[in-house]
């Protein structure tokens, strides 16, 4: 199988406070983890600007113009208590959005077999108006409609194993019938959201761990939960939010995962898409706020990629 490494280094100019967890060096981290001879096969590509019609699937145009005001031309900006934005930030942030679609182009041509796109900052969180938790845009669920609009697909999923719900996907997608939303993540803990009961248009299926679950509690939820409703919907298109910060040195949570689960579930995932849709799976970067762990369970994530 051939998979596509999506990147620009955009991402390094998008600069956030010092102390704040989603730092450049997360970046750097991957791409050095990904700079070894093992992964000499992937098929490096740069991010593209996206076309502001793309973040339009999601976001309104008032919301795209009031992201652009707030960049500044020096310095930092917070948006809220959790997410800043400095000069960089609008071009790693559209390079963000064109790199997830360009993935989800690449796969459905048949150019590349499955892609990773590794981009900051991270877009789980951004919900229809409201950027919040390191967001800006909602990268999963614009990728999802543009599979859905664009290309003329019938059913996406959307995947999560972030440590933390993406309400923004949940919010961007709630309605959105033909598109499943899967979530496996620590409750209670930021954002506050993903209870079993939020469900959408019966299009939503939330996970909730509590702290300390580990492996087993994590993978008895994807066998129970969220294997069961992918098998359900028999997806065109599988499209992974892949936060590593479930991992068990990750300082932001407790769920104590390794990098072997994440291997794991990148697997399970795979299996479905094998069976129904030609192995079409896109994934993107979430959270993940150690650099050790972080770089450890993305490489374990690629590999499978690329192993099929």
């Amino acid at each position: 199988m051939t998979t596509a490494l999506i990147t620009h280094p955009a991402s390094l100019n998008h600069v956030m406070p010092h102390g704040h967890p989603e730092q450049v060096a997360r970046y750097e981290a991957i791409m050095s983890a990904l700079s070894a001879e093992r992964f000499k096969a992937l098929n490096w590509r740069e991010a593209q600007l996206c076309d502001e019609a793309e973040i339009l699937r999601c976001h309104p145009e008032a919301y795209l113009e009031r992201i652009k005001a707030a960049i500044p031309e020096a310095g930092l900006r917070a948006l809220d208590a959790d997410t800043h934005v400095s000069p960089g930030s609008l071009e790693a942030a559209l390079r963000a959005v064109g790199g997830i679609c360009e993935a989800v182009d690449a796969v459905v041509a048949g150019e590349v077999s499955n892609a990773f796109s590794v981009m900051r900052p991270p877009g789980h969180h951004a919900e229809t108006s409201t950027p919040m938790g390191f967001c800006l845009f909602g990268h999963v669920a614009i990728a999802a409609k543009r599979a859905l609009d664009h290309h003329g697909m019938a059913r996406v999923a959307v995947i999560d194993f972030d440590v933390h719900h993406g309400n923004g996907t949940q919010d961007l997608l709630w309605f959105e019938q033909r598109a499943l939303f899967a979530s496996t993540h620590q409750m209670p803990l930021y954002p506050g959201t993903g209870a079993l009961k939020e469900i959408g248009k019966g299009n939503i299926f939330n996970a909730p761990l509590s702290a300390n679950d580990g492996s087993d509690h994590f993978r008895e939820a994807f066998k129970s939960r969220i294997l069961p409703a992918l098998e359900n919907q028999r997806p065109d298109l599988i499209i992974i939010s892949a936060g590593f910060d479930a991992h068990h040195r990750d300082p932001l949570a407790e769920i104590n995962l390794t990098a072997d689960d994440f291997d794991w579930a990148t697997a399970k995932v795979m299996d479905i898409a094998c069976r129904y849709n030609g192995n079409r799976v896109v994934s993107l970067l979430e959270g993940g706020y150690d650099l050790l762990g972080l770089a450890e369970s993305a490489a374990s994530h690629v590999l499978r990629l690329m192993r099929g």
